[in-house]
């Protein structure tokens, strides 16, 4: 296979922040795969918080180019265990993995939720996220893109009079998404005043590696809890079905679909809610994304979104939220690189 590697710089709409960091560009690398007239396209960001940037994925996938070159690509999952050999990190096999995927799917010439025998008949709707900001600006937001679910980045100590002020100006469902800034006593006062506000969950409030205070979240809380940093590979799921209602899987972050698809049925065995989250990316990751729209319950697909300008051509998500799917293979990604 020839792999094709391509940095890009993404402008933000707007200056995005969340409760540890803002930023206007995100940096992402494109991958392409080619075989047999075919190339499948994948995304992974760079991510200041997991010390993951471009260049150091772009390096480690150099360093197999020459194994990629002679490896004899039969199906993604078996490509996938390949990769998993080498000394890659989960952004660099996420990258490979979604390439792969949409490979696999324009050889066939099949989308990929077909192979894997789902339909689009019923899927969530994605939420549409706003950024941590003076509440006025986030006002500004909303009714810049009037949606039906809002997730909203917290991280202040007045959040909840943040939430309050911004219920005035739209009737949608809200998410919460605290990014760890919360203790286990704020997340339990906090959520029957929030529940009160019309939010539908609260996502990752305290630190990644606080077990003990989410044991107590989870007995305490009115809302459900839903898992992100504590949830990044598919080993993390198990225990997470005893402190939480729910995951939240990142391709980047667990390695690409092949992993993700496992950490689905194994969250479904515990009796988890599952949404899928995006990074800041591309129509690239996106489109991998909503292949699996079928199997979750929750979807946070907006990252294509938050572009000034996208990078290439995908899914489309209408302004009623309703996706269109395109009719190419695979994820059904074009892009020039």
């Amino acid at each position: 296979m020839k792999v094709i590697l391509k940095k890009f710089a993404l402008e933000l709409k707007h200056t995005f922040s969340i409760s540890r960091e803002s930023h206007d560009f995100q940096d992402t690398l494109i991958l392409g795969l080619s075989l047999k007239g075919k190339t499948g396209f994948g995304e992974a960001t760079s991510n200041p918080y997991y010390k993951i940037s471009v260049e150091s994925i772009m390096a480690e996938i150099l360093a197999i180019e020459n194994e990629l070159a002679v490896y004899n690509f039969e199906t993604p999952e078996k490509f996938h265990s390949f990769l998993c050999t080498k000394k890659l990190s989960n952004f660099a096999i996420c990258a490979l993995d979604l390439a792969a995927n949409d490979l696999y799917g324009k050889l066939l010439e099949k989308p990929l939720y077909e192979i894997w025998q789902t339909t689009t008949q019923h899927y969530p709707i994605t939420n549409y996220t706003i950024g941590l900001d003076t509440v006025e600006k986030m006002v500004e937001k909303m009714k810049e893109k009037p949606w039906p679910i809002y997730k909203i980045k917290l991280g202040t100590d007045h959040d909840v009079e943040l939430v309050r002020e911004l219920r005035k100006h739209s009737n949608a469902i809200f998410r919460i998404d605290a990014n760890c800034a919360w203790s286990d006593d704020e997340t339990i006062s906090n959520a029957p005043l929030l529940k009160e506000l019309g939010v539908e969950f609260l996502e990752q409030p305290l630190k990644a590696d606080d077990w003990q205070g989410m044991k107590k979240v989870q007995k305490h809380s009115v809302l459900p809890i839903v898992a992100d940093e504590s949830c990044i590979l598919e080993a993390n799921v198990e225990k997470c079905g005893l402190h939480f209602s729910g995951i939240n899987i990142k391709l980047t972050k667990c390695g690409g679909l092949t992993p993700a698809r496992r950490m689905i049925k194994k969250a479904r065995t515990l009796g988890l809610k599952v949404m899928v989250g995006c990074m800041t990316e591309s129509s690239v990751g996106i489109s991998a994304i909503a292949q699996l729209l079928p199997q979750l319950d929750y979807v946070d697909m907006d990252g294509a979104m938050l572009l000034k300008n996208d990078i290439a051509e995908g899914v489309v998500i209408a302004s009623d939220g309703k996706i269109i799917f395109p009719s190419l293979g695979g994820s059904g990604i074009r892009i020039e690189l």
